[in-house]
């Protein structure tokens, strides 16, 4: 884990990178942030969860693959659009100074084809999808797009990066049952109330450069009450996810993790301190545990 004194930018880097990969494809790795992994978890976990709920367990093998590879292409993606907006930001602050845009070992142009690559080939895998579930997932698309703007105008971007984050689940409906009912919505709110919560978190960290930026965020809007305020977030998420699942119908098994997740969450909630930047920090990588617990109650409430 971080020493007290170490320099934040260094945190999420991916020592991994710089292991195996030559010089010159390094900063495209960066770029699209496959050295910090805990992204395509936070992304995953709830894709597979409803694809587990609307299958009523596990989904065909090509399904599986078809969201597993969409979900890591999209965040990809959306992390390379973030950077193209950020770029002029990013290096006034102390978190995001060393990105590859940021710093100029990468130009906008081939960061742009590096996106148009990643979308072409998200959009490759259209075609494995249903009509319905095809419309669904391109509307995610304007989402993308508008999150990196969001932090100019609004102190609520994790919400719309949670919309976003997660609008997997709603596709995998589409794709399975060819509909999107009641209980899938509102696992859907739920992951995006989770989101808030823990993005919130990760956000304290940046709180004293955006404010010097003129950007906004929950952190900056929460302020001194950001405890309360993400515990109750985090509230909404087991409420949301409960109610959701028992109107999906799972079973007793799903009940058990819900507990286990408010349990986590309420643990994370307790821990959270205003002035504690590294330790936020891994109550943020904590959510990987809460993800995880998702996906196995739902496979396991579903089976």
């Amino acid at each position: 884990m971080p020493s007290a004194n170490l320099d934040l930018s260094d945190i999420h880097r991916g020592d991994w990178v710089d292991r195996l990969l030559p010089q010159t494809l390094r900063p495209y790795t960066r770029l699209a942030r496959l050295d910090r992994p805990v992204g395509i978890w936070l992304t995953l976990f709830p894709c597979w969860a409803a694809l587990f709920q609307a299958a009523h367990g596990l989904p065909s093998l090509r399904d599986l693959l078809v969201f597993t590879l969409g979900a890591f292409l999209m965040r990809s993606a959306g992390c390379i659009v973030n950077d193209i907006a950020d770029r002029n930001f990013d290096g006034h602050v102390e978190r995001t100074r060393f990105r590859p845009l940021a710093n100029g070992e990468i130009s906008v142009i081939r960061a742009m084809i590096l996106l148009a690559a990643h979308l072409a080939l998200a959009a490759s895998l259209l075609i494995f999808l249903t009509p319905f579930a095809r419309f669904l997932a391109v509307g995610v698309l304007p989402l993308v797009v508008l999150y990196p703007f969001c932090k100019r105008f609004t102190h609520w971007p994790q919400a719309v990066l949670g919309a976003a984050f997660n609008w997997g689940m709603l596709v995998a409906w589409a794709q399975i049952v060819g509909f999107v009912p009641l209980g899938a919505v509102l696992m859907w709110a739920g992951a995006i109330a989770w989101q808030i919560g823990y993005d919130t978190t990760y956000g304290y960290v940046d709180v004293k450069d955006d404010k010097r930026l003129g950007l906004k965020s929950t952190a900056i809007l929460f302020g001194a009450y950001g405890k309360a305020l993400i515990s109750l977030f985090y509230a909404l998420t087991v409420l949301a996810w409960s109610i959701g699942g028992w109107m999906l119908g799972m079973s007793g098994f799903y009940a058990i993790g819900m507990l286990l997740i408010a349990v986590h969450l309420g643990w994370q909630a307790w821990r959270f301190a205003l002035d504690l930047p590294e330790a936020n920090f891994r109550l943020f990588l904590a959510n990987i545990l809460t993800g995880a617990l998702l996906a196995i109650a739902a496979l396991a409430g579903a089976l």
